[in-house]
């Protein structure tokens, strides 16, 4: 089943009665080539590009809940690629070319809009930093443009200019980057997963990883024992829980990560504004919302819903930062639960284990890597070599020291970055 304007328009006056189901609900089989514990955004892009670069579709995606209920419906959706350091400079790169091209190539309208993120600062040594990493992103072959403070009243004229705890200095714009319609990602991913032949399974719980003589054999879920040459966890604030079933012990802590969205409003915020200081982040949804969000709660919790002291400390910051935003009505809010590194980069690398392999680490980056994340997962467990953009997001680093990537220059501090 395609989309197309003209069957949009057929449906819509027959009654939409000639759809059809997106994906398969299938169910488990014995056996698989490639067994996926997770069916978010991450996890449905690897068995996606598993299935369409490398021709592996004897493919299960498990997941214990339902397609796309976890991290890649609870975020602030923004997509991106204004990273430093080498590394996570070329991943980010890689995943927003992905980015441009996706709806095309998932024939699928998953909302990707290239609004523009503005990155606000807010000193000197800010200013400076905001032009290093403008550097770096126009190395890497991405665009960035420094805008003084004239420039920025022009653009975003509802923002406190005359506050002076935290003046604004000026901001650092990527135009390519924005935001996309976070289920909608994952419902394209499942329907080009399926239509692959890839089988989708919900409802089917992850309850051990089966290990014979140092070599992943399959595993044991809530629906039975399924038997795998290569198994890929994906799971993001359950990767610790889920690397325990096979003995190891990854060095990721879980922490709650809080979103909110207003009551509709008519088009007032034109792009993704970030706010160096306070770390405050909020655009627009396509309904009207504004869809806002900050820092962690500050303590390890596997549970999706956050505390009222970092609710205020996030509502601070935005009237801080746009007192207008003080008239808007919030609606709801959720929480996401982040798998925090020490030096805030992911993971993407095989295990100690044969066979088995891990997608981790994404602390605030989850839903902007989700295509680049796909695509190179897929690469690594079709191939067992690391893709080009994904080389460094290697495990052992925290082992040796080599490599780290302190994006944040926070240190080894899983809930500073």
């Amino acid at each position: 089943m395609r989309f197309s304007g003209l069957r949009v328009l057929r449906e819509g006056l027959t009654g939409n009665r000639g759809w059809q189901a997106h994906w398969r609900d299938a169910s488990p089989k014995a056996a698989y080539d490639v067994v996926i514990i997770g069916g978010g955004g991450h996890g449905l892009s690897t068995a996606y590009y598993l299935a369409r670069e490398h021709g592996i579709t004897n493919v299960a995606v498990l997941e214990k809940g339902y397609l796309g209920g976890g991290n890649v419906g609870r975020n602030t959706t923004i997509v991106r690629a204004n990273y430093f350091l080498p590394g996570n400079s070329e991943f980010y790169s890689h995943s927003l070319k992905l980015w441009e091209g996706l709806e095309q190539e998932l024939n699928y309208n998953v909302m990707h809009s290239q609004r523009g993120q503005i990155v606000l600062f807010h000193s000197d040594g800010q200013r400076d930093a905001a032009i290093r990493r403008g550097n770096a992103m126009r190395n890497q072959g991405d665009d960035a443009e420094l805008l003084s403070i004239g420039q920025l009243k022009k653009v975003l004229p509802y923002l406190d200019y005359d506050q002076g705890r935290f003046p604004i200095y000026g901001g650092l714009l990527q135009r390519r980057a924005g935001t996309a319609r976070h289920d909608a990602v994952a419902w394209g991913y499942a329907r080009g997963a399926s239509e692959r032949g890839v089988d989708l399974i919900q409802n089917c719980e992850v309850t051990g990883i089966d290990i014979e003589g140092g070599v992943v054999k399959g595993v044991q879920t809530s629906r039975g024992a399924i038997r795998a040459k290569k198994v890929a966890i994906i799971v993001a604030g359950r990767s610790s829980q889920v690397a325990a079933m096979a003995g190891m012990r990854l060095p990721i802590e879980s922490h709650v990560l809080q979103a909110f969205v207003t009551e509709g409003l008519k088009p007032c915020i034109d792009h993704v504004v970030s706010f160096g200081m306070g770390h405050f982040y909020i655009s627009q949804s396509d309904k009207g919302g504004l869809v806002f969000g900050g820092d962690l709660d500050m303590y390890a919790s596997y549970a999706a819903r956050g505390n009222l002291p970092l609710v205020e400390h996030v509502m601070e910051a935005g009237m801080t930062l746009m007192p207008m935003i003080g008239q808007a009505k919030v609606l709801r809010s959720w929480g996401g639960i982040m798998d925090m590194s020490p030096d805030g980069s992911p993971i993407i690398d095989r295990s100690p284990v044969e066979g088995l392999y891990l997608n981790c680490g994404w602390c605030y980056g989850g839903f902007k890597a989700v295509p680049g994340s796909g695509h190179c997962m897929a690469h690594l467990v079709a191939t067992d070599r690391p893709h080009t953009a994904a080389e460094r997001l290697r495990l052992d680093r925290f082992r040796t020291g080599r490599g780290l990537m302190d994006e944040e220059g926070t240190g080894a501090q899983h809930n500073l970055h």
